[in-house]
């Protein structure tokens, strides 16, 4: 079962999101900051990481960065209110780009496959 982490500030979200998450058969862990995911990044392994841009503190941005660099192979997917963000050449280098809605189908089918294609190149 592939663990996904989600990051965001947003309480409801983060339960909205693990709870549809979950129905479509992943394992999910969640984290309120960017400081939070990225430790969990190192202690938890995740297969994937669900990340929102603005929070206070460090940015999805920034901690997008720091993800990379600690471990390239690892699929990030921005979520965000703002579709602006995708002008940002500091989004591109993110596996996946995914505006926040009430509706999570796009966001699941997203992470489903991006883990399909993770999975295909790694066997």
């Amino acid at each position: 079962m592939s663990k996904i982490l989600i990051v965001d500030d947003e309480p409801h979200l983060r339960l909205l999101y693990e709870t549809e998450l979950r129905r479509a058969g992943f394992e999910t862990m969640t984290a309120s900051n960017a400081d939070q995911g990225l430790e969990f990044v190192e202690t938890m392994k995740p297969d994937l990481v669900i990340l929102d841009i603005r929070m206070a503190g460090m940015d999805g941005i920034e901690a997008l960065q720091h993800i990379i660099e600690r471990d390239n192979n690892i699929p990030v997917v921005l979520n965000t209110a703002f579709s602006s963000y995708r002008d940002n050449y500091l989004t591109w280098a993110a596996d996946a780009y995914v505006t926040k809605s009430s509706d999570v189908t796009e966001l699941v089918t997203t992470v489903e496959g991006l883990l399909k294609d993770r999975m295909a190149t790694s066997s």
